[in-house]
């Protein structure tokens, strides 16, 4: 009996390639249970992020003023939203044993929004840290400094750096058959047709993966590390926080960043390396698939959780929860001059017991 399945008998460049026989064997192989698994955690976490990121993003976007503090974080919910609305591609891409289906176009831009949406939540979680950090150690300087204007050129200008640091991908992003059977999409910075590569290639994939580890994990974590350290000791000396509640803030915001995205890496790395077990590639595919899901989909809602009951978190409203996860803040902000820009409908504050 003849099977029909996504498969590899054409050229690279075809834009949608269709279906052709392959063996019984080669579709047990095909759908191996880490990519199974890893596919269907994608398919969900796109289904629970599109609805969560989307409403919490017209809470922040449409019922809140805008102040410094929300357009950070209204750019964060953003930047989850991009990445949730890429997860088909990927999880059919995974599904699929790695073999590419879509068009070279779609390769190059899927993967380009990707690193686009990596490089600006990381950034913009740099720079909630440095705001915190200057809001808690430098007030006089933000009275007069930290204004809704500026923020809006510093979230300007990280959105080009993020584009220009993805942008490789527009011209390096091909899509190549492998093994006589599949089509992958990645990264060629040689002339050569040939996916095997040369050493040169190598050299300049392992200088591109250093660039990305230093600007996209380990500055940004260097930067968010020691600004909530300086600031939890700032905060302890000075006798500013009356309840734990911002230390759990800090704690959670450096720990969740570190959890989310060093699998990742690690998982780039693995790539690079040489003799590394199928099996350990396929475990850390399952970590990194998890740690993705919670990051894009559950992060913005860890700072409404912190610091508050479950079953008052059940009482609450989402336009209460997101006022009062950002109520300090916003208070900060309308302290300065120019702080807030166009009035959004005014929230009805709503009582919440505390811890």
């Amino acid at each position: 009996m003849k099977h029909f399945l996504w498969s590899c008998r054409f050229e690279p460049t075809d834009y949608f390639p269709f279906p052709n026989e392959v063996t019984l064997n080669q579709t047990r192989e095909l759908f191996k249970a880490p990519h199974l698994a890893s596919a269907v955690l994608l398919f969900s976490t796109f289904l629970v992020g599109v609805v969560g990121n989307g409403l919490y993003l017209w809470v922040l976007g449409v019922k809140m003023r805008r102040t410094v503090t929300t357009l950070w974080f209204l750019h964060l919910i953003f930047c989850c939203l991009l990445a949730t609305l890429l997860i088909p591609f990927f999880a059919i891409y995974v599904l699929l044993g790695f073999h590419w289906v879509f068009s070279t176009a779609i390769c190059k831009l899927h993967y380009t929004c990707t690193d686009l949406g990596m490089f600006s939540s990381v950034f913009l979680l740099a720079f909630i840290s440095l705001d915190r950090y200057a809001l808690t150690c430098h007030p006089i300087w933000c009275r007069h400094h930290r204004t809704l204007p500026r923020a809006k050129k510093l979230v300007m200008g990280m959105w080009l750096v993020a584009f220009i640091l993805s942008a490789p991908n527009l011209a390096f992003r091909k899509t190549y058959m492998v093994d006589g059977s599949r089509i992958i999409c990645n990264n060629s910075y040689s002339l050569s047709e040939d996916w095997n590569g040369t050493e040169m290639q190598a050299k300049v994939q392992l200088a591109v993966f250093t660039v990305q580890f230093l600007l996209s994990f380990l500055l940004p974590f260097c930067t968010i590390a020691a600004c909530y350290v300086w600031m939890g000791l700032e905060m302890k000396v000075k006798g500013l926080a009356q309840s734990g509640k911002p230390f759990k803030v800090m704690v959670a915001s450096v720990v969740s960043f570190f959890v989310f995205w060093l699998p990742y890496h690690v998982y780039l790395c693995l790539g690079l390396a040489r003799n590394v077990s199928a099996s350990l590639k396929e475990t850390f595919l399952v970590i990194v698939t998890v740690t993705f899901c919670f990051n894009v989909c559950f992060t913005p809602v860890l700072y409404l959780f912190i610091g508050e009951t479950f079953q008052q978190v059940l009482r609450t409203s989402l336009l209460a929860l997101v006022k009062a996860a950002f109520d300090e803040d916003l208070n900060t902000d309308e302290s300065g001059p120019e702080s807030s820009g166009r009035q959004g409908p005014e929230i009805s504050s709503m009582e919440m017991e505390k811890n």
